[in-house]
């Protein structure tokens, strides 16, 4: 029987405990897991963190998973989907707003390569509020986000918002 290979794309800007939730709920559904973490210049005024910093986040969160791979990427998606063997891509879904434009990418996916297959995995209750960017703005505010993301992340968010003030 093949190995069932999926790839879950997102910035992960940082990444958060939701992430890992995905993450980890997809590791239990395919033999192989590959996060691919955008390199995302061009959205908004850039990342936070640099593309290194994100990679090196995700291994750290995702280390007790033996069949997640962490890798950067900056091509389309569906490319480098089929580079890595995946026969899924996997998005998670907070709302109903994230619906609406995962379906509209899902839609763009498909026309670009009909062989690849886009699920989606609803966020458990506890995260569904969750987001990289809300994250940022409390933590760049002097809140405490170790709730929401592990203590790597919350480290890196506290040093870099008091050496940016």
């Amino acid at each position: 029987m093949p190995m069932k290979c999926a790839v879950i794309p997102g910035t992960y800007d940082p990444v958060t405990l939701g992430h890992i939730n995905i993450i980890s709920r997809s590791a239990m559904l395919f033999d192989r897991v590959v996060i691919a973490v955008a390199e995302s210049q061009k959205k908004g005024s850039g990342p936070l963190f640099s593309l290194n910093e994100r990679v090196g986040f995700l291994i750290d969160a995702v280390s007790h998973l033996p069949n997640v791979e962490v890798k950067p990427f900056d091509c389309l998606l569906v490319d480098f989907a089929v580079e890595q063997g995946a026969s899924t891509i996997v998005k998670g879904l907070r709302a109903v707003t994230d619906f609406d434009s995962e379906f509209q990418q899902a839609s763009i996916n498909y026309r670009l390569n009909p062989h690849l297959e886009s699920i989606f995995i609803m966020s458990n209750p506890e995260h569904m509020f969750l987001s990289s960017s809300m994250v940022k703005e409390i933590a760049g505010l002097g809140g405490r986000v170790d709730n929401w993301v592990t203590s790597t992340v919350a480290r890196a968010l506290e040093e870099r918002f008091r050496s940016n003030s």
